[in-house]
């Protein structure tokens, strides 16, 4: 057998030939120029902003929304005052979608007329490009909503005849039946009583009396857990809706309260009627 070893001749010392291919190794972040790998970051974060923009706009119109109770018209259940922390609360915005509110629910809503609206200002920015601004955080609840929202418990509906008279010590009725609430704290009700000198805080009806009211249907009758400080539906009897709210303007359901901390744990409904 013939010794074909010499056909093959070792190049390492030599220059290579014309036609050995050469190789190179880069690093992979080379293969794309400065401009490019910008460009591919700025459209990711485009994106993922889009994307959580999305999800606030269909959470905050359909499902859930974010308030901050401003006063102290239904404590103990909410807490609220001028220069302490606010309760933070998160509303159901499905649950009357699928049907109507029941005595004893926690609810926010609109002002329904402009006798509600007594010490509201706008949270608008007076500069219109702000305003403007301001109008379309809202759709994102990074804003509040430009309206009048009040929270306050359901305790009679549509069809239902509300009254109370201080004569029979029945307190708030509803059909003529007394109230069972244990959301009101009795002993703050006697400490407004004390403070106000006797003018808040009176008696069974923790206020003036009122009534008969018979609440139109597809409305409600509300008032505050802490009864006797509560500018509810008793004082606003002389508006076109006698004081009750049209369920149209109820934007939801209070589930649970979120902030602060020390505070965090749901809203039940405690139907007064049953």
């Amino acid at each position: 057998m013939d010794d074909t070893s010499g056909d093959y001749q070792s190049h390492s010392s030599g220059e290579p030939d014309d036609d050995t291919p050469s190789f190179s190794i880069r690093d992979a972040d080379s293969d794309t120029d400065d401009g490019e790998g910008k460009s591919h970051w700025g459209r990711e974060i485009a994106i993922i902003v889009a994307i959580v923009l999305a999800l606030m706009f269909i959470f905050t119109q359909f499902f859930f929304r974010q308030y901050v109770v401003p006063s102290e018209s239904m404590e103990p259940t909410l807490h609220g005052c001028v220069g302490c922390t606010n309760d933070r609360i998160v509303i159901d915005k499905m649950v009357y979608r699928f049907g109507d509110p029941k005595p004893g629910d926690v609810v926010v809503f609109k002002a329904p007329t402009s006798s509600w609206d007594e010490g509201w200002s706008s949270p608008r920015s007076s500069n219109p490009v702000m305003h403007k601004v301001q109008d379309v955080l809202s759709v994102f609840a990074l804003a509040p909503p430009n309206e009048n929202n009040l929270v306050k418990r359901v305790i009679a509906t549509g069809g239902q005849t509300v009254e109370c008279k201080e004569a029979n010590g029945k307190g708030v009725t509803v059909n003529g039946k007394s109230l069972n609430e244990p959301y009101i704290d009795k002993q703050l009700q006697a400490e407004t009583y004390q403070s106000s000198d006797g003018v808040l805080g009176k008696g069974t009806c923790y206020g003036a009396d009122f009534g008969p009211i018979t609440v139109p249907q597809g409305n409600v009758w509300v008032m505050g857990d802490n009864r006797s400080n509560s500018a509810d539906s008793r004082a606003h009897m002389e508006d076109e809706y006698q004081g009750t709210v049209p369920v149209s303007d109820i934007r939801g359901k209070v589930r649970t309260i979120i902030y602060p901390f020390s505070r965090i744990g749901g809203v039940g409904s405690v139907n007064p009627q049953g």
